[in-house]
């Protein structure tokens, strides 16, 4: 298979994966929904594995430093998610993570690694759609709605 088909098969794999779990947070109006993911994941992929056809898989490909800058960047974006309001309640940690996570997926796809991905993404869409149910079974049997802590508070 020609190397920019493989590629492109990467980058569409990764899309499919973001959307994966962007579509639970557009079903719930998050902040950032299925296009979100999905382009994130789709970014990550290919400034993956345009650095892979540039550098060559046989030479000095660095997958490092690019993971490193796709993670710095996804900081940026993931930032503008998160919100305080007045109250000191904190919002879009969880869109924020998923965000963050969703690049990762996007950098493991655009290298090549497939089931790592696939699985990182059903990992990923338990954890934010069956573990963010809204009513989730506390330690003492009750049900309280979820919230994340303030990081700044713990609270």
């Amino acid at each position: 298979m020609h190397p920019e088909v493989e590629m492109l098969l990467r980058a569409l794999v990764a899309t499919i994966l973001g959307g994966a779990i962007g579509y639970d947070r557009q079903r719930h109006d998050k902040p950032a929904g299925l296009r979100t993911y999905m382009l994130v994941a789709l970014g990550a992929a290919l400034f993956t594995a345009s650095a892979e056809i540039a550098l060559g898989s046989d030479g000095p490909f660095d997958l490092l430093r690019v993971s490193a800058a796709i993670a710095t960047g996804i900081g940026f974006l993931g930032a503008g998610a998160i919100m305080r309001s007045g109250e000191g309640n904190v919002r879009g940690l969880t869109t924020a993570a998923g965000i963050w996570v969703t690049a990762g997926i996007g950098v493991t796809v655009g290298a090549g690694q497939w089931i790592l991905g696939v699985g990182a993404t059903l990992i990923t869409v338990i954890v934010i759609a069956v573990l963010g149910h809204p009513a989730i079974p506390t330690p003492g049997g009750s049900t309280s709605h979820h919230r994340d802590p303030d990081p700044t508070t713990n609270r």
